[in-house]
């Protein structure tokens, strides 16, 4: 018997290879390895494979991760998937194209920190994670909590998905008051620490997190509803 859809997805294990054994990388390979996956980890800096953790049971290549020469070493050609974690732009974008323009591999992901660049790599169908604006957004968040950041934004930039502290003028509305059909979405709230799908009918109270799908439209509608609110409650959301 095939066995069930839960059980075949746990069952499919895929070869990655990822480019950097700093700590992003590192982390990565025991997280993969934790799920069964196999992995061979790339790096120009022999010491960098001191950050595996005891017991790593993959494949290792000193080198150059845009080399294909050492690509291969790593297994690129069975991999179904890639990772250029490594800490500089450019070797990660050019690993990252080496990938997938020369090896065919689908499944790519460039970790970028600037994020100009990142936002034309996704243009290119690059998949990038940029870690100085996502940093930068998570701690705006605590600082300024009215304040609407994007969590992810796809390649297009046709929809957003933002993280919001909820405003204290905004306390016993109901979720439908805060969507806009076609442009905003509140998909779940976050309570007390539990995070759970939102309802239309949903009441929010203080201190709840609102998570949201908005497209351009929806982006530019709410931040004027947050200015307005912040306007009119200038302290109320920080007491």
């Amino acid at each position: 018997m095939a066995g069930s859809p839960a059980r075949r997805e746990r069952n499919r294990t895929v070869h990655v290879v990822i480019m950097g054994c700093g700590r992003v990388g590192s982390e990565l390979a025991a997280r993969l390895e934790a799920k069964d996956h196999s992995v061979a980890i790339v790096d120009k800096n022999a010491n960098a494979f001191r950050n595996l953790r005891p017991g790593f049971s993959g494949r290792t290549v000193h080198g150059y991760g845009f080399d294909e020469s050492i690509l291969s070493a790593a297994g690129i050609e069975q991999a179904g998937a890639f990772a250029a974690v490594s800490s500089g732009d450019n070797s990660n974008i050019v690993a990252a194209r080496v990938a997938r323009e020369r090896f065919e591999i689908d499944v790519v992901v460039a970790r970028i920190y600037d994020p100009r660049r990142a936002e034309i790599y996704q243009r290119l169908g690059i998949p990038t994670v940029a870690t100085v604006k996502w940093t930068t957004d998570q701690v705006m968040r605590q600082l300024i909590p009215d304040q609407v950041a994007s969590d992810w934004k796809d390649p297009s930039e046709g929809v957003s998905l933002v993280t919001l502290m909820l405003p204290e003028g905004w306390v016993r509305k109901r979720v439908a008051d805060l969507e806009d059909d076609g442009h905003r979405r509140v998909l779940a709230i976050s309570r007390f620490g539990a995070a759970r799908i939102a309802r239309a009918d949903d009441l929010l109270q203080q201190g709840d997190q609102l998570h949201l799908a908005v497209d351009a439209a929806g982006l530019d509608e709410l931040r004027p509803m947050i200015l307005a609110e912040r306007a009119e409650h200038p302290t109320g959301a920080h007491r």
